[in-house]
């Protein structure tokens, strides 16, 4: 929006084309994304009371958690907030990926919201069934992979790009939307695993997303993808404003959400998260390099299946509590020190799927 403002007012006063640079872009996007969760975090925080939003904690977890009882929930309503004013006012909004990407993140927030309320104001403790939950991802995650398939302008855009090798590419065709389907709600359903201690699942986010930022950036630069040798994928540069985004509302989000916690993210926050990193990196290319720097994301995603499989197989149980910063809880540790070990975690795996972007 404020570019199209700036690209009128360059016409009378040049200093406004300085706006008309990316990289410009992305750090007022931050910025301002940033200023909004912290502005509106403490409003929210205070209606949320008044409202009596608060969390239920399952007894069967661990102890240290019942004190969290009653803590306000669906705080991820004020990333997503601070996510789409921000991207409104710097993206270009003529670009298809940043449409794309932004109707992946509402929709799937209003699934989590619609479970968030069913939970929180309903005082229903099943929410959404997880068979409606699963079905409307499903929908959505097919009409989003549908619309980059039958959009695509070059076969670069559908095709399959394997790490460590310099000019080797799978062209998927049809199969590119399972392939999308798949990523954009498995890592929406990872990003909710995982939200289990407090900022446990929103910094990794913000890594992650900052991590694919700028791979999005080098991808929708043909100078940079060739040097690099991966894909360029025309205006895909533009998405560096929504992972921008994400990453100053994260942080203003951490800021409330960070131990002992003033506010939870919800489903309606960590649904929509997941889901908008896991379209972002299908439309740079990038999923098997989502799959590395979202190791935190897959290692709680693996602990859940381990156990449900081993416990109907066998009748035991691999850990001693799935997701996995659970079972860490159980065994001892205090919950901020699996939260920071498992941030440290996350910082090494991005710092890695950034380095196959050249170690090719």
């Amino acid at each position: 929006m404020l570019l199209w403002l700036a690209d009128y007012l360059s016409q009378f006063f040049s200093a406004f084309s300085v706006v008309q640079y990316l990289t410009l872009r992305g750090i007022l996007s931050v910025l301002t994304a940033l200023a909004i969760s912290l502005l509106a975090g403490p409003i929210l925080i205070r209606r949320l009371n008044q409202l009596q939003m608060g969390q239920a904690i399952r007894n069967d977890g661990p102890q240290s958690h019942l004190s969290k009882a009653g803590t306000p929930t669906m705080g991820g309503a004020l990333i997503l907030l601070a996510i789409f004013v921000s991207t409104l006012l710097w993206a270009d909004l003529h670009n298809r990926y940043v449409w794309v990407v932004l109707g992946v993140t509402f929709s799937f927030g209003l699934i989590g919201w619609v479970d968030d309320y069913r939970k929180v104001v309903e005082k229903n403790p099943r929410g959404l069934p997880g068979r409606w939950k699963y079905f409307w991802q499903s929908i959505f995650g097919f009409i989003a992979a549908g619309v980059l398939f039958y959009t695509a302008q070059t076969p670069a855009e559908t095709e399959l790009i394997v790490p460590f090798f310099k000019n080797f590419a799978l062209a998927m065709g049809p199969f590119y939307i399972l392939l999308t389907y798949f990523v954009i709600v498995g890592t929406s359903n990872a990003v909710n695993l995982t939200d289990g201690l407090d900022g446990l699942a929103i910094l990794p986010t913000v890594l992650v997303s900052g991590a694919l930022g700028i791979i999005a950036y080098l991808t929708g630069n043909y100078q940079f993808a060739n040097y690099l040798h991966i894909p360029f994928i025309s205006g895909a540069g533009e998405l560096l404003i929504f992972t921008a985004a994400l990453c100053g509302a994260g942080l203003g989000f951490l800021w409330f959400n960070t131990y002992p916690a003033m506010v939870f993210m919800g489903d309606v926050g960590a649904l929509a998260l997941g889901a908008a990193i896991g379209v972002v990196a299908v439309i740079v290319r990038q999923e098997i390099v989502l799959l590395i720097m979202g190791g935190v994301f897959v290692m709680e995603t693996l602990s859940v299946i381990m156990q449900v499989v081993s416990f109907k197989l066998t009748g035991k149980r691999i850990f001693r509590m799935a997701p996995l910063h659970h079972h860490y809880e159980l065994k001892g540790w205090p919950e901020p020190r699996v939260i920071v070990r498992f941030w440290i975690i996350t910082v090494m795996l991005v710092l890695f799927g950034l380095a196959t972007l050249k170690l090719r």
